[in-house]
């Protein structure tokens, strides 16, 4: 693990509402600095490992990075790798034939370790490294009780009323509504496509999005397994829009594969021999992109603050969810260490969040909103264009590790331009 140069304090104590990529990452990896850390959850390992799948997870190497220096990449030997992105726009005629189409390859990997499999090992690990787990569902008389007796309470979990209590930042949350309908399955069985894995996206003009990549995911009480994931994002009402009426498992399951054969049938193809992983290795529903105001005063006047889920909530349309949930609890964690014995206070807590959002989650969120709106011309202009620059394409496909790069080019018409004609003359050359 690496070690920071902060000076030692007494141990401050810190607690963590919600175990999930953020809560308990940052938890284990104070621990590991000498603080008293404890997490609440309303679900022990056990309820996760046999639950319903949470997520489409996709980490880049920058967030595996950050595993990696806490010691948290204990999946990595036995998980598949993603070596690159693949992108397809078919055409418009319906005949299902592609108008573009390019893959590239990631300068490092990603992974995608399944949260039923992740959380409960790293609760285990939370425990090992001398934490408090706790297994109860929290409302306000539970975090008042946190505030007394610790110096610092962390909501981290993404969903139920207690989050809401964080209020929505308009000036920060400019999508006011859920522009897809969202719908996943993991899969076995699935036929390996081109020469090294990639994130498959596929971008379905007017009608959604498609995108599939392989994971680690949980096989009976105890095991794993490799497997795919295939996330359908539907543009609401519209013909991709099929799951309202699902009833089962099997059922959910017969959408997706009618929707490959509908409009990607190279998709289609590569599932004639798919079967779900588990009855519940499904997921749909609606998500609004939304920032939250990070800090929440409760009726003794002490203060709470968010993380992670509980204050950014993506669309997972460009996988950036558990990233951003990671390179948040580093921040959170230099934050914390460099405070030092000072208090933690509203100041303190504004400041923190507004130095991740400014400092990297703003372009991150404005890269991910963008894609779920028709795209401009010249980001139409650039796709094709990555189809014979392998440097365009690489480029592209290595944002979705700092999607910073983006805010570069991918909103400027004529910076895009720019590059586009420099590529062109560096082949005709």
């Amino acid at each position: 693990m690496t070690t920071h140069s902060f000076a030692k304090i007494t141990p401050r104590k810190i607690a963590i509402v919600g175990a999930g990529q953020a809560g308990l990452l940052l938890g284990c990896a104070l621990l590991h600095q000498g603080y008293a850390v404890t997490l609440v959850t309303n679900r022990t390992a056990e309820e996760v490992w046999s639950g319903k799948v949470m997520s489409s997870q996709c980490i880049f190497d920058q967030a595996l990075q950050i595993e990696r220096n806490f010691g948290m990449n204990q999946w990595e030997a036995q998980c598949p790798n993603v070596n690159g992105i693949g992108l397809t726009i078919p055409t418009s005629d319906g005949k299902g034939e592609m108008a573009i189409h390019w893959r590239a390859r990631l300068n490092a990997c990603a992974q995608s370790v399944d949260q039923r499999v992740k959380m409960p090992g790293w609760m285990t690990e939370f425990e090992r490294r001398g934490g408090d787990l706790r297994i109860e569902n929290v409302e306000i008389p539970q975090l008042e009780a946190l505030t007394e007796s610790h110096d610092l309470v962390l909501l981290a979990g993404g969903k139920g009323e207690i989050v809401n209590l964080l209020t929505r930042n308009d000036a920060r949350s400019p999508v006011r509504q859920p522009q897809r309908q969202l719908a996943l399955a993991y899969v076995t069985g699935m036929e390996r496509s081109g020469p090294f894995e990639c994130v498959n996206f596929n971008l379905i003009p007017g009608v959604g999005e498609y995108f599939v990549f392989p994971a680690l995911t949980t096989q009976g009480s105890n095991e794993t397994q490799a497997c795919d994931i295939m996330v359908f994002e539907a543009i609401p009402g519209g013909p991709m829009d099929r799951w309202a009426d699902v009833k089962s498992a099997d059922q959910h399951l017969d959408v997706c594969l009618g929707i490959l054969r509908d409009y990607l049938p190279w998709e289609s193809e590569r599932c004639a021999n798919v079967q779900l992983t588990d009855a519940n290795g499904i997921l749909s529903g609606r998500v609004t992109p939304t920032v939250r105001n990070p800090t929440l005063t409760l009726p003794s006047g002490r203060v709470v603050m968010g993380l992670g889920d509980a204050v950014m909530v993506n669309d997972p349309i460009t996988g950036q969810g558990s990233n951003n949930a990671t390179k948040g609890a580093l921040h959170y964690f230099d934050a914390i260490l460099r405070n030092g014995d000072k208090p933690f206070d509203k100041a303190w807590m504004q400041s923190t969040f507004d130095g991740l959002y400014e400092g990297y989650a703003e372009p991150v969120i404005r890269w991910t909103n963008s894609l779920l709106f028709p795209p401009p011309d010249h980001i139409v202009r650039l796709l094709a264009t990555a189809q014979h620059a392998p440097r365009v394409a690489q480029r592209i496909a290595n944002g979705f590790n700092d999607p910073r790069d983006y805010g570069s080019y991918w909103f400027d018409e004529d910076a895009t331009d720019a590059w586009i004609a420099q590529e062109s003359q560096s082949r005709a050359a």
